[in-house]
């Protein structure tokens, strides 16, 4: 039973400036400080984000938007970005990104999971998470921001995309941004719509935005779009300033058909997953683990994380998607390509992922 609610509990944020302080300047223990703290409330912190359940609710049959109150460490946080969210589960620790679908100033935040094959942390918060259960957050990344200066804006989102460009959405419509913006969302089936009711009412309540639905999986009604992302799709959409998130082939698809012809606007863009790896098994590399003291055969097809762990290495990581950053580790000597944008990073000193690096020859890893 806390000590306190929650809401003042919340106040205290601000008083415990001298507290980090001293665990800054290590006169304190802040691990030592947290077990203090989390008795007058559970998810109180010195610094590190908690947060407690507030509600659940469908957004789609296989999507669920999770409303959270945080303890106040979420400074600067905002819709569109992603964090990392924890739990233990059979005394084993998880994380998964998931994209902010809302921020209040309060510490209200909104999160959408979606049902995913194989998708341990992801179903069981879906199936067994219960309102009042106190979470783990870390601290929120990602750079997708509203154009604010663009004269029209298009929206491309498959699947669970559709989360972070709602965030963004919901807030540059009640900021009132008044240029012409057009939502194209890609589903398999229909009652995969997230969000659909609340879209359909922005369009009511925003004349200058339009949502339209492309089904892949049945036959589409009248007004919906049929297929996967096609250029066909665009004809006639005002797009001066593009944004897209969706898996990678989606996202590739998009730059591929936004860099086909010059733009006047900014194209921003964001995979949830890793891309493909290279057909084959590419050239033969060494790669050297220096705190592992290990010295292995590698290729340089696959990424640095598969890699590692097929010769039984554990590296930390997270999303396997290249978002979290849950696997950076330090290039010290060699090159890697960046299997999702073909960006080259050259050693000694740079911090890459893992999990969408491939080595382009015989490479050295603080690992």
């Amino acid at each position: 039973m806390p000590l306190v609610p929650l809401s003042l509990a919340r106040r205290f944020g601000p008083a415990l400036g001298p507290l980090r302080a001293l665990a800054g300047g290590g006169w304190l223990q802040e691990a030592d400080l947290d077990c203090l703290l989390r008795l007058v409330h559970p998810v109180l912190r010195l610094n590190r984000v908690f947060a407690r359940v507030e509600s659940r609710r469908w957004v789609a049959d296989d999507m669920l938007a999770i409303g959270l109150r945080t303890n106040g460490n979420t400074r600067g946080w905002r819709p569109g970005q992603h964090v990392r969210l924890h739990l233990e589960l059979d005394g084993v620790r998880q994380g998964r990104s998931y994209s902010l679908v809302s921020v209040q100033e309060d510490g209200r935040l909104e999160l959408a999971v979606k049902r995913q094959p194989q998708g341990r942390l992801s179903n069981w918060l879906l199936d067994r998470l219960e309102v009042g259960s106190v979470l783990e957050l870390d601290p929120a990344q990602g750079d997708l921001d509203w154009p604010q200066d663009a004269s029209s804006v298009l929206l491309l989102a498959a699947g669970s995309g559709i989360t972070p460009l709602l965030g963004l959405l919901r807030q540059a419509l009640a900021r009132g941004f008044t240029a012409p913006v057009t939502l194209l969302h890609y589903v398999r089936h229909r009652a995969q719509r997230a969000f659909s009711e609340e879209l359909q009412g922005l369009m009511a309540r925003h004349p200058n935005f339009q949502v339209r639905w492309a089904i892949s999986g049945e036959a589409p009604a009248v007004d919906e779009l049929a297929g996967r992302f096609q250029v066909d799709h665009l004809a006639g959409l005002p797009a001066h300033s593009l944004l897209a998130c969706g898996p990678h082939g989606f996202v590739a698809g998009v730059r591929d058909w936004w860099q086909a012809a010059p733009r006047g606007g900014r194209l921003q863009w964001e995979a949830f997953t890793a891309p493909a790896p290279t057909a084959g098994v590419g050239e033969a590399v060494r790669l050297r683990f220096v705190r592992s003291h290990r010295e292995l055969p590698g290729n340089s097809a696959a990424n640095l994380l598969e890699q590692a762990e097929a010769h039984g290495l554990r590296p930390p990581h997270g999303c396997r998607q290249g978002i979290c950053t849950g696997c950076t580790c330090q290039l010290l000597a060699g090159s890697v390509r960046d299997l999702r944008t073909g960006a080259m990073t050259h050693g000694p000193g740079l911090p890459i992922r893992l999990c969408v690096s491939a080595p382009l020859g015989d490479v050295e890893l603080e690992l």
